[in-house]
């Protein structure tokens, strides 16, 4: 296995920068996923790494070697694809072994690594089929698989559960996390799906535009996003965001002034820890499970607003409602509670949950709560 470093790493098409300066560490044996919207540079970032792509700038380390100039089938790296690239005249079998036999392994040593991989994928039963009699699911044991048998340095996944159905994708997902544990490999991962992301990663980097947003742990992008974009992209549903101000500093608090808030009442909070100016415009950030429903005389609401539609998924409930100042709020509710298009509710914020940007979008520091930071440090 080996470590990546990537130094001011560059791509480009003609005009248009794709990769605008990457620098980015992976440790060896770490799983870390590549996250962000379609166009943000993470699938070319990943065909860098793997030769697919020449790079216009940087510097590509892998194990400390030098890899810019170093041809794809030299890099000792396996990648699978979003479309299973499996060879449809072949077997199973053959298509485990095919990349072994190329590279001249003896006959012991591949039908000993095809045995270990599907016993690892569960793909005993189906070593004689060919791709066309499998599922979708197991045509991707086998592209994974063929990466196993490889035994490579670095294993690059560039999107491979999105041909799935959700049952499946969450199958795999498992499956994939339990063999990262069982290989202590190196693994990068390429998603635009959040959820991936926090559930498989030892650490997501999420792009914007060509470059790194922030890199984190999954929960410390989730507690401690460093700007709005982060902020909006982390957290399913996505955070809500409100116009704010502020009205200056009582007792070492910064006051929030939102329009429309109930009595006009500020919001002062214990959770920052960098202050800004009276009259500065701030954007406020609330996520859609630190929000309570409550009667809209209940004195702990703090806004109030008019319910538009209710989504019920079952165990829970995501109510969309819209503020007097027009702006549109989700919660996320337990799925028992009863609430009907056109309600007038109020609305109580847990303030310790807050998030508060400056104009530029740069999150404030916060102060987090010791269960918080207890998660954090695990």
């Amino acid at each position: 296995m080996a470590d990546l470093s990537l130094r001011g790493l560059r791509k480009s098409y003609g005009p248009v920068d794709v990769l605008k300066g990457i620098d980015l560490d992976i440790a060896d044996r770490e799983f870390v996923c590549f996250l962000g919207p379609s166009g943000c540079g993470k699938s070319t970032l990943l065909r860098c790494i793997a030769g697919l792509e020449a790079v216009q700038g940087g510097e590509l380390l892998i194990g400390g070697e030098r890899m810019n100039d170093v041809a794809p089938a030299e890099r000792d790296l396996a990648m699978v694809f979003q479309n299973y690239a499996l060879y449809p005249h072949m077997t199973v079998r053959k298509n485990l072994s095919f990349g072994l036999s190329l590279r001249r392994f003896s006959k012991g040593e591949i039908e000993t690594r095809i045995a270990e991989a599907a016993r690892m994928l569960q793909l005993e039963a189906l070593l004689e089929r060919k791709p066309k009699q499998l599922s979708g699911g197991q045509r991707q044991r086998v592209a994974i698989g063929r990466a196993i048998v490889r035994n490579p340095r670095v294993f690059l996944f560039d999107e491979p559960l999105s041909n799935l159905d959700a049952a499946l994708r969450e199958n795999t997902r498992a499956e994939l996390a339990r063999l990262h544990q069982q290989l202590q490999a190196t693994m990068i991962y390429v998603t635009h799906d959040q959820v991936e992301a926090m559930t498989l990663a030892d650490k997501v980097v999420v792009l914007n535009q060509g470059r790194i947003a922030q890199v984190g742990r999954p929960l410390e992008l989730y507690h401690r996003p460093a700007d709005l974009f982060v902020a909006g992209f982390i957290g399913t549903p996505r955070m809500n965001f409100l116009a704010a101000a502020s009205s200056g500093v009582h007792d070492g608090l910064l006051q929030l002034s939102v329009p429309g808030a109930l009595a006009e009442a500020r919001l002062s909070t214990l959770a920052l820890a960098e202050l800004a100016p009276q009259g500065a415009a701030l954007t406020l950030g609330i996520r859609p499970e630190h929000i309570r429903l409550l009667a809209p005389d209940d004195a702990a609401a703090q806004l109030s607003a008019e319910v538009q539609s209710v989504e019920r998924l079952g165990a829970q409930s995501m109510v969309h409602l819209k503020l007097p100042s027009g702006e549109m709020l989700t919660v996320c509710v337990d799925g028992s509670q009863l609430v009907q298009r056109g309600e007038q509710l109020g609305l109580g914020l847990e303030l310790e949950h807050l998030h508060v940007f400056a104009a530029d979008g740069r999150a404030l520091t916060r102060r987090l709560s010791a269960a918080v930071e207890k998660a954090l440090a695990q």
